[in-house]
């Protein structure tokens, strides 16, 4: 069976970063336009993933970017957003 490779990159990742390492799932589908990561975290962590401006996510983003290139494929993360997440519902008029 082939390992895959960007699956347990992502893991092996957000795993390290978040407080609820148990939670971490990520579904891997392959369709025409390439790999599409989708990763599943606690709802208490999604801050932590996604970090301040979303900074996290787009460094992870680019790591699987790394990953695609020496492994030919064009690797895409979606970030689940769990049932009971705090985030805000974005404001256009928040001001920042």
């Amino acid at each position: 069976m082939e390992r895959v490779v960007d699956k347990e990159f992502l893991e092996y990742l957000v795993k390290s970063i978040v407080d609820h390492p148990d939670d971490v799932k990520v579904d891997r589908k392959i369709d025409e336009r390439g790999v599409l990561l989708t990763l599943h975290v606690n709802a208490q962590d999604m801050g932590q993933v996604v970090g301040r401006k979303g900074a996290t996510a787009q460094s992870i983003r680019s790591l699987l970017r790394i990953v695609g290139i020496k492994h030919n494929a064009r690797i895409n993360l979606k970030i689940e957003e769990p049932e009971g997440s705090t985030r805000a519902p974005r404001s256009e008029d928040a001001g920042y």
